[in-house]
C-alpha cells in the first residue's frame, strides 16, 4: 500500500488497489464564514454562538459539507488528481466538527475498472482519531490515452 501527502495526478493506468492520499486542515472561523457566503447556507448553528448554545451541540459547528469538501480536495489534487471527474459520492455524517479542530481526510482506492476509468474510493474525515464523516466516491480518473 502506498501512502503520501504529495500532490499530483495519477493516471488510471498507474492506480493500484490500496493507494491512498491524505490532507490535514484546521477548520477556522474564517473558513466557516466564507463557506456560508459561497454556499448560501446561513444556518445560525454555524454562525451564531448564542443560537448554537441552545442546540444539541451546545456551540457552533462547521458545515458538514465544508468537511465533505476536503474529500473533493484530496480527489482533485492528489488521488487521482487533476482531470478527475466526480460520478457519485455518498456521505455519512457521524460527529460534528467544531471551529478550530484539525481534520485528517483520507481517500483510499478500493476498486478500479481500468476499461472505463472508473475508480471507487473509500473516504473518511477524522478529528483526533475519531471518524466524523465517512463515504464512498466513484470518479472518472484521468488517462494517458487522452493526453
Amino acid at each position: 500500500m502506498k501512502n503520501s501527502i504529495q500532490k499530483g495526478t495519477i493516471c488510471v493506468e498507474d492506480l493500484e488497489i490500496g493507494m491512498s492520499r491524505m490532507l490535514e486542515r484546521k477548520i477556522t472561523q474564517n473558513d466557516i464564514l466564507l463557506f456560508s457566503k459561497v454556499s448560501g447556507d446561513q444556518n445560525p448553528v454555524h454562525l451564531d454562538q448564542e443560537y448554537a448554545q441552545q442546540t444539541i451541540f451546545g456551540r457552533r459547528i462547521a458545515h458538514g459539507m465544508l468537511t465533505a469538501s476536503l474529500i473533493s480536495a484530496v480527489i482533485a489534487e492528489q488521488l487521482p488528481g487533476h482531470g478527475s471527474v466526480y460520478l457519485s459520492q455518498t456521505l455519512k455524517f457521524i460527529r460534528p466538527v467544531l471551529p478550530g479542530q484539525l481534520i485528517t481526510t483520507t481517500v483510499l482506492v478500493t476498486h478500479i475498472e481500468y476499461s472505463n476509468r472508473r475508480v471507487t474510493l473509500d473516504c473518511k474525515c477524522e478529528v483526533g482519531g475519531k471518524i466524523v464523516l465517512a463515504g464512498e466516491a466513484i470518479v472518472l480518473a484521468p488517462s494517458r490515452k487522452f493526453d
